[in-house]
């Protein structure tokens, strides 16, 4: 029984780590998208605080070692001018989350005969994200570029609404793809400012590591990080073959996708 047991446990921990890797490759070009796509895998396996922690840690690691294939590629003004107000202003969002919580902003509706809990703020967000992705339909709006003026406003809105929502990845792609940056330089920008972000909130995952070592998922872990940093490294090759137009409809296709599943309250 208990060879079955492990067998059955083996099977788990590699089914993860192959999803970790195939959204490590997606999202290596996106800049975003790992925590929103794994933390519900996991959740179908573990409690949400578990998967949540466990998230969290994988898209630190990932995020430290996507950070050192591209560091040389980084435009550091644009991470001073958006991702400083992006981090100060997540804060402030992270912290009004709570004065959100205690009102009554929420509602149900059924789909498909299941009952779902969608959220005013997630509507707002979805909105945002629909207006970022139907420009580039515009054959005007999608050669339009912001200026470079706008990227302390850009990295506050983003932050904000990201700190408030948890979805701050995607708005900070959907500004900076507007950006006049190659595909090196979007990508690798992207990936430091979501690592210092993710070192923001390193104490919040340090402070989790006891349920890990009380649920025995460290082997889990180990894997999972593996597994989204071949991801990673498949990515990165595949860049070399990759236009900043590819990556500008990946972007959006990801961010309609994600509207959308905001908006009927899937995520």
């Amino acid at each position: 029984m208990q060879n079955i047991y492990d067998i059955y446990n083996m099977i788990e921990v590699l089914i993860i780590s192959i999803f970790a890797c195939l959204i490590a490759i997606l999202t290596f070009f996106s800049g975003f998208g790992l925590g929103t796509l794994l933390t519900p895998v996991l959740i179908v396996i573990f409690p949400a605080e578990l998967a949540i922690t466990l998230t969290g840690i994988v898209h630190l690691v990932n995020n430290i070692f996507k950070w050192l294939l591209v560091r040389k590629k980084v435009d550091w003004s644009i991470v001073i001018k958006f991702g400083g107000p992006a981090i100060i202003a997540a804060f402030i969002g992270a912290y009004l989350l709570f004065t959100f919580k205690n009102l009554d902003i929420n509602y149900s509706y059924t789909l498909f005969g299941k009952s779902i809990e969608q959220n005013l703020l997630k509507i707002i967000i979805s909105v945002i994200l629909f207006f970022f992705t139907l420009t580039e339909l515009i054959p005007k709006a999608y050669d339009q570029k912001f200026d470079a003026k706008w990227l302390p406003i850009g990295g506050l809105l983003s932050g904000f609404f990201g700190g408030l929502s948890g979805i701050q990845g995607a708005l900070r792609s959907a500004f900076l793809i507007k950006i006049n940056l190659s595909k090196e330089s979007f990508i690798a920008t992207t990936i430091t400012i979501s690592t210092l972000v993710d070192f923001s909130r390193i104490g919040v995952y340090f402070s989790k590591i006891n349920i890990l070592e009380t649920s025995n998922q460290f082997h889990l872990l180990i894997f999972t990080c593996l597994g989204a940093i071949t991801g990673s490294i498949i990515g990165n090759f595949m860049l070399k073959k990759t236009t900043i137009t590819f990556v500008q409809k990946l972007v959006n296709i990801c961010l309609l996708i994600l509207a959308i599943s905001l908006a009927i309250g899937v995520i």
